[in-house]
């Protein structure tokens, strides 16, 4: 689904299968190798002749750099109204992301579940998986977001 920015998307406008798709973003060199430095200092991550012999083959960014670049890409591809509020997520990263990949998002809504205790929100399940250039999952996610309604009118 392609959501302008100016839209802003309450749980009431949400639907099960309802799908997004973000636009890309490349993975750069140097902001991996900043990112692996600050948060994942480890050979793979940061020194290309001991990632050559690592399982990855080659530098390869870590997953938690993975993981906030689709962060990124889910805040721009799925506009809700009071933001993305995870409330909790299970992820994996079926296949490396490498510096100059191209990513992108898909989403899907799994499951809508208002709130019997507090009718101005509920909790939306989200199946994401992130693409690279070539159409290879290197993160999978399952999340469920806190969704607000839409307020009353005054």
């Amino acid at each position: 689904m392609t959501v302008h920015a100016w839209e802003k998307l309450y749980l009431d406008d949400l639907s099960l299968g309802q799908q997004f798709e973000s636009d890309s973003v490349r993975v750069h060199r140097a902001s991996m190798l900043a990112f692996a430095q600050e948060y994942d200092p480890q050979p793979f991550h940061l020194d290309p002749e001991a990632a050559e012999l690592s399982l990855f083959r080659g530098l390869a960014a870590s997953g938690w750099n993975t993981a906030a670049l689709t962060m990124k890409l889910l805040v721009d591809s799925v506009p809700l109204a009071d933001g993305i509020i995870g409330l909790g997520i299970e992820l994996s990263w079926p296949t490396p992301t490498y510096p100059d990949d191209l990513l992108r998002l898909q989403c899907t809504v799994q499951a809508i579940d208002p709130s019997s205790s507090k009718p101005d929100r509920g909790v939306v399940t989200m199946f994401m998986e992130t693409l690279n250039q070539n159409d290879k999952v290197v993160q999978r996610a399952t999340g469920k977001l806190l969704v607000f309604r839409r307020p009353p009118p005054d």
